[in-house]
């Protein structure tokens, strides 16, 4: 990869100041042994990508895809195939609907819940949390915080209010499960769609962690400004903008909440007892699969639970991939000109387009399944996100090298 090589001691631009960290304050490289962030935590296997030189041809660094993990190039066939199955199973046992609903837990049957939590654990443990006093140090890295903030909770959330109103005006629930989608900031994905496309694996370490603590405080009243007060959508039983709000502050306390606290003491424990490559090498290859296992159970029983009912939803599954194809396309190239034409460099811009155009959801399909009911047009709607983003984004990461290479956009 085609690196440029320059001081920063007088350099204008605007992000400049992020090279000069001390080394003290880059401890996100947690030593020298490690390339880039945990990002190369692979998302289900916990493989590091691109972490060995011995990955890389003699040309340079392999194609996007091929940073992949064999689980992860395939995610969106394992995705259809969990709906299939899911669909087989309620057509063919019917009585599997009703018996998967029994033994609620916040609103939600516990298979369900079982799966939500699962599928969100292993996914922050490789969230770099004791990275976040660099916030507190760095001026430059605050700027990039607050850019992220506006591009992430203010402009992508309300661009996906737009799109799904345009795409979906007489479908409230379709609707509503986008827009918990786009209030569904990304925590995970973006770690790996960052690494690929050779961005800020330190900035993009420390904007996850801050990420992960801001949905716990932040989904909930987005959620309710976004679908009651923007939109003017009705509460899922028809009462006040509090049960609504209730519901979602519950849902998310608990199904990120849990997986939250449980992985910070994890990793804040567990990586000094076992030092750094054997927490990567070992811990988080152990448990990264459980990801993947967790989202493909939560999604065969989803679509279980909704039986026959389902199979006459395609019309509202291809609706539904419209506005998100558009998202993506739409927020990702905006939020890279506009980082390139105001002069930041290409890594930290990287990082910002990759967060603003991903969405955790994981998160999206556990709040408004808890919300909703497995069983809902929200459900389905959210549970079609990740069949988009993870092709889309795979393609963009191949678009902005392109794009880096033919400006030659420089790193700082």
């Amino acid at each position: 990869m085609d690196t440029v090589e320059r001081g920063v001691a007088n350099d204008p631009r605007p992000d400049a100041g992020l090279g000069r960290l001390s080394q003290d304050q880059r401890d996100l490289r947690l030593g020298s042994t490690e390339k880039g962030s945990s990002a190369q935590g692979d998302l289900e296997s916990g493989q590091d990508i691109g972490a060995d030189s011995k990955n890389e041809s003699p040309n340079g660094p392999p194609p996007p895809i091929k940073g992949l993990s064999w689980l992860d190039r395939l995610l969106v066939v394992w995705i259809i195939l969990a709906m299939a199955i899911g669909i087989i199973i309620g057509n063919l046992a019917p009585s599997v609907g009703p018996a998967l609903q029994q033994g609620e837990f916040i609103g939600v049957s516990a298979p369900i819940a079982v799966g939500l939590l699962v599928m969100m654990f292993p996914i922050l443990c490789k969230v770099r949390f004791e990275t976040l006093h660099l916030l507190l140090r760095t001026k430059e890295l605050w700027k990039q915080i607050a850019i992220s903030f506006v591009i992430n909770w203010i402009l992508a959330p309300f661009f996906m209010v737009a799109l799904a109103w345009a795409f979906l005006p007489d479908r409230q629930e379709l609707r509503d499960g986008l827009i918990f989608v786009g209030v569904a900031r990304c925590i995970a994905m973006v770690l790996i769609w960052t690494d690929l496309a050779g961005g800020d694996g330190d900035y993009c370490a420390v904007l996850v962690a801050f990420n992960s603590i801001l949905q716990i405080v932040l989904f909930a009243p987005f959620a309710v400004f976004y679908v009651q007060v923007v939109s003017g959508d009705p509460s899922p039983t028809g009462g006040s903008q509090g049960e609504l709000y209730s519901k979602a502050a519950t849902s998310v306390a608990v199904f990120l909440g849990i997986p939250l606290g449980a992985a910070i003491v994890a990793r804040l424990t567990l990586r000094p007892l076992l030092g750094e490559h054997k927490y990567q090498h070992y811990f988080i290859r152990f448990i990264g699969p459980w990801s993947l296992i967790g989202l493909i159970y939560t999604i065969i029983v989803l679509f279980a639970s909704q039986g026959a009912h389902v199979v006459n939803q395609i019309t509202s599954v291809l609706r539904v991939c419209a506005p998100l194809v558009v998202y993506f396309l739409a927020i990702f190239p905006l939020t890279a000109y506009m980082m390139y034409r105001t002069g930041f460099g290409y890594k930290v811009s990287c990082t910002q387009s990759f967060t603003a155009a991903s969405n955790n959801f994981e998160l999206a399909i556990a709040v408004v399944t808890a919300v909703y009911g497995a069983g809902s047009q929200e459900a389905l709607a959210a549970t079609v996100g990740p069949l988009i983003e993870v092709p889309v984004l795979v393609a963009l990461v191949y678009v902005i090298k392109w794009f880096r290479k033919w400006k030659g956009w420089g790193e700082l």
